[in-house]
């Protein structure tokens, strides 16, 4: 099996690549490695892949030097052209498309990205699936696309459609394109809504990242709406099995009751299915960081802390229902906080050491 797997420098997607290569399938990575956050960041992830900095050309397939089964290039999905060729001579089986501009807050102060990268390059990777048939394409969606929903915990059937940021409103569309390209192509295609992931190797923007960084400066930590700030915190590992078995049961091809194609389409939910508050989240932050040895024994976080108001684009509670993936894949993620921040602060202590 052949996987195309965008956004391979990216935290989650890096991970899906050594899945993927694990399994024993043939992988090709892309990624355009822009700066929304640290590059550094990206090529170190990629180095763990076997992708060198200094070996990486744009547009060229690159061989690792650590997986046989798995080659990167450095593409934009806004190159049409350039992704057209890649499907034309690749002959994808699947695609795991993990490429976006992230980050709510960012999509205030830069829209234009979004709709380039979450929208066009979204639009181009559909196209190509349905020039260049695959057996199924899976997509990041959000847990941010339940926006104003009040009702908790969200699942899949909720209605979704009053976002609260543009990054939740390309999401969104990208489902609503998914399931067009289902219907009228029968294109396979599952979008999974990841809840809040941490971990090993996250990005600098999330939360674990953010506090370490205010943490180790001496800087406040802020803890939004003051403190009543609740988020289903979801492991890298849990996330990556869930979109394996996810990516191995495409939706089913039938037609219905009328005749017609029914769009071979579906959406899960991958979460924690158990919100924790922000500062208790920080609080065992800290404590697994004295523990690893990156903090002092009396590192006080009462005194650093700092409760302000909620930002735009924020939303006081994610919760996942996860009983539509525990029921099709028997699959439900069970890592726990401590656990899961235990990991991330011994990753932090070898890597930044």
């Amino acid at each position: 099996m052949k996987a195309l797997v965008t956004g391979a420098a990216g935290f989650i997607g890096s991970y899906t690549v050594k899945a993927l290569v694990a399994q024993g399938c043939e992988v090709v990575g892309l990624d355009n490695i822009n700066s929304y956050y640290d590059v550094q960041l990206k090529y170190d992830r990629l180095a763990d892949t076997g992708i060198t900095k200094e070996s990486i050309e744009k547009d060229i397939l690159l061989p690792s030097a650590k997986y046989p089964s798995y080659r990167f290039i450095k593409m934009d999905l806004t190159d049409r052209e350039g992704l057209t060729n890649l499907f034309k001579d690749e002959h994808f089986d699947i695609v795991v498309n993990l490429a976006a501009q992230a980050g709510v807050r960012y999509s205030i102060e830069n829209p234009y990205a979004y709709i380039e990268s979450n929208i066009v390059g979204f639009l181009n990777l559909l196209e190509c699936c349905r020039h260049y048939p695959v057996n199924h394409l899976v997509y990041a969606s959000s847990s941010s696309i339940y926006g104003l929903n009040d009702k908790v915990p969200y699942a899949e059937t909720d209605k979704a459609d009053s976002p609260v940021s543009l990054y939740a409103a390309t999401k969104k569309s990208n489902e609503l394109m998914a399931h067009a390209y289902s219907k009228l192509y029968s294109i396979p295609t599952t979008g999974v809504r990841f809840f809040t992931v941490y971990g090993p190797w996250g990005r600098p923007d999330m939360a674990p990242c953010l506090f370490m960084k205010a943490i180790l400066n001496g800087d406040p930590i802020k803890v939004f709406n003051n403190g009543q700030m609740r988020r289903d915190f979801t492991y890298i590992d849990d996330i990556v099995e869930g979109v394996m078995r996810v990516m191995q049961a495409p939706p089913e091809k039938k037609i219905g009751e009328d005749g017609l194609p029914i769009p071979p389409y579906a959406v899960y939910n991958i979460g924690n299915n158990h919100p924790e508050n922000l500062l208790e989240f920080v609080d065992i932050l800290q404590q697994e960081l004295i523990r690893a040895g990156v903090l002092p024994e009396d590192y006080d976080f009462d005194s650093h802390k700092e409760l302000v108001p909620m930002q735009p684009g924020d939303v006081p509670v994610t919760y996942a229902d996860t009983s539509a993936l525990e029921r099709d894949f028997g699959f439900k993620p069970s890592t726990d906080l401590r656990t899961g921040l235990r990991k991330f602060a011994e990753w932090y202590k070898e890597f930044y050491s």
